[in-house]
């Protein structure tokens, strides 16, 4: 698990295998499992310290589909909140966050223990 460096929200996070991999389906059942285990991991984590209306669990799989990172998977995992897009995202297509990745990166290794 690594926090994203441009994330969307705070507390966006990738959980990704060690496999340098292009494709979900040249993932071992294994890796897989392990990277769903840790999805479940995160979620509880994000609705205990962000308390969000939601989570966002996606990947982007190519460069075509929007991946920073074409020829390695991983999975984005995000909390959400109703009506999260303000005047700055929407107008000025700039994000602020509340936080710095570091107090994101203490929160979130507390509630994962």
């Amino acid at each position: 698990m690594i926090l994203n460096s441009y994330p969307y929200t705070s507390g966006h996070v990738m959980v990704l295998p060690f496999a340098h991999l292009d494709e979900l389906g040249k993932l071992s059942a294994a890796a897989a499992h392990e990277m769903m285990d840790l999805c479940q991991r995160v979620e509880t984590a994000l609705r205990e310290v962000y308390r969000p209306d939601g989570v966002n669990l996606g990947m982007n799989i190519g460069k075509a589909a929007g991946a920073g990172v074409a020829g390695h998977i991983h999975m984005h995992m995000l909390p959400r909140w109703v009506a999260d897009s303000n005047f700055m995202t929407v107008v000025g297509e700039t994000r602020v966050l509340p936080e710095t990745l570091e107090q994101t990166w203490e929160k979130l290794k507390a509630a994962l223990g």
